[in-house]
Parts: C-alpha cells; structure tokens; sequence
C-alpha cells in the first residue's frame, strides 16, 4: 500500500527492499568497464539542438507542451502552467568540473532564455538530476524569480546552499501533493525505488520521488529515477489515466536493476501504471552513466513498445512539442 516515506535513524528506506551497490558491487563493475567495447559515447558529435524561444510566445493548443533538453531535464506546460523539471545544464553529471559523466550536446535552450517558469521540480539529489551550477544561475534569472520550487524531503538544504531563497522551496514527502500556479497545477509526490546520496557516505539522506502533475485537463506522470516495484499499479489507480508517462530506460545493468528499470523495465512499468495514453522515454542521450552503448537503451525500447503496442513519444532534444491526445511522436535523431 502506497504511504508516506518511512526513515531508519537518518537515513530513507525505500518502498520495498532494495539493494544499492557498494563497494563490492563497485569491485565487479570496474573490470566490466576496462573490457567494454560498446560505444558509450557518440563517436561524431551530437547537434547542435536549438530550441525556438518563440514558441514560447504562444501557449499550446493541446495545453500540453514538452521540451525535452536531454536526460531527464524538461520543460513542461500543462494547463496554463510552466514546470522545469530536474535541470541539469552543466557540463559534467559529477561533483567535479575536471571530471566524470559530460554531456554529449550542449543544453538546447541557455538559461537566460527561458520563458517565464511557475515551478522548478527536483526529483531527487544525485548530480544527474540536480546540477549546482544550473540552480545557482536558475536562482538568479528574472524568469524564474517567482517560481515555487517543489522537492523530496531534505533536498531544500541542498537548493537554498546553491542560491535559492528558503521561502521559495517547498519539500513533500510521498502522497503530499501542493497547489501551484495559482491553483492551475497540483503536483503530488509519489514513492520511487532508488536512492540519493551526493557522496558515496551520505546515501539515504534525503528523500527521492517521482511526481504526477495534474492539471485542469491533463495529467503527467514524471517516473524521475527507479527501479521496478509493484507500487506502480497502486500508482495509476490512484492517480491515472495519464496523457504522458514519463519512464527512464538509460543508466542500467543487472547490477543495479534495483534502482534502474531499463527499457523493458520501463515498458512493464508502462502497463503496470494502466497503459493508457503516450510513454516518452527519459534518462538517456545525454551522459554516459552505465556499460551499455549510448543508443542501446532507444533502440531496444522501439523494439519492446512494437512488441507490446505501446504508443511511444519520442521527440527530439530541445524542440518544443505539442502532446496529442494518442498521437505518436518518432524522432530517430540518435540514428
């Protein structure tokens, strides 16, 4: 049964038992690493993306509207309202500038060119979903000077450190939900099966959620990052159908399937969460977090979803995309 998030001392627990790797997982996965071939990072390069503010200028007719940026980071306009999820426009996925996961293409849409934004959404802390350069510009910018910004439990600290004032944040714990937008947009936090941490010693701390965004006449659902668990079905009964459920299928290996779905865990997930509407895959093409080649986790969706008849939305980086009630959409950009 779906609940509020539950703590052992400091730390989170997760909705059902779940293994995170440590050190001994790390022991297996270095010399997977040293012996892959796969191409984990796009040989030519990717783009350059553009996306066309003026768009922007204009709300959507369907009244609803995504850009996707790369990864998990999106602009969405749902009934009247602007939400940035996850933003990470900075340059590596790490915790340094020098090193670890870059990103294959530059941010389709600068910063200080984003149209005016009502909410900025965090799913949870890990490097990939919350850069600190991008909030401390995010906090300075007129375009988001009013937005509300909607965390998991403990991620406010982290905000306000980078920049952004505490009187702006709010942090839900699982089932909380809050009005926002002046009463067009209710996002309700809803458990995931993952973990967060900053630091390989401080994993549990804060809170990590998925998150439905309900509007007057549509309903998203951003999945943010997880691996399969059989609240899903819970999920979709409570709060479905949805026009677009958004799953993550990159960054995965049965190491760590716990945390991560996967394309076909995330197709399963699909069904689970009533199958209704479009999926839009996330959480992939931009950094290279796992062993598998960078188009991998694409192509095998496509080949999952023809087989299960899922409708897939699929657009390309940075261009703004009207959601259609039942209408695929296909961009083989990654081709």
């Amino acid at each position: 049964m779906m609940r509020k998030a539950k703590k052992l001392g400091p730390r989170f627990l997760n909705p059902v038992l779940t293994t995170v790797g440590e050190w001994s997982t790390i022991l297996k996965v270095l010399p997977l690493y040293l012996s892959n071939k796969e191409e984990r990072t796009p040989r030519s390069p990717l783009g350059p993306f553009k996306t066309e503010t003026s768009t922007y200028l204009r709300p959507p007719e369907s009244g609803l509207r995504v850009t996707w940026m790369g990864h998990s980071s999106l602009l969405v306009e749902i009934d009247g309202a602007r939400v940035l999820i996850d933003p990470v426009w900075d340059e590596r996925a790490s915790p340094i500038r020098w090193a670890g996961p870059k990103r294959f293409f530059a941010a389709p849409l600068p910063l200080s060119s984003l149209p005016k934004v009502d909410v900025v959404l965090v799913s949870h802390d890990h490097y990939d979903h919350l850069g600190e350069a991008t909030i401390r510009k995010l906090s300075t910018i007129d375009s988001v000077s009013k937005a509300r910004w909607v965390t998991s439990l403990g991620v406010g600290e982290i905000l306000r450190r980078f920049g952004v004032e505490e009187t702006r944040i709010s942090e839900l714990d699982w089932t909380q939900s809050l009005s926002v937008a002046e009463g067009a947009l209710e996002i309700i936090a809803v458990p995931t099966r993952h973990f967060s941490g900053r630091k390989m010693f401080n994993r549990f701390e804060t809170l990590w959620s998925a998150f439905v965004l309900k509007g007057a006449e549509h309903k998203v659902y951003f999945g943010a990052d997880t691996g399969w668990w059989d609240g899903f079905a819970e999920i979709g009964a409570t709060y479905g159908p949805f026009d677009l459920t958004m799953l993550e299928i990159g960054a995965y290996h049965q190491l760590w399937g716990d945390i991560h779905l996967g394309p076909e865990g995330a197709a399963r997930a699909f069904t689970a969460l009533g199958g209704k509407g479009l999926m839009m895959p996330i959480h992939w093409g931009l950094f290279d977090l796992a062993l598998h080649g960078w188009r991998q986790p694409i192509q095998r969706l496509f080949e999952v979803a023809a087989q299960e008849n899922i409708s897939l939305w699929t657009p390309e980086p940075g261009r703004p995309t009207e959601v259609v009630r039942n209408v695929a959409v296909r961009s083989e950009w990654w081709r």
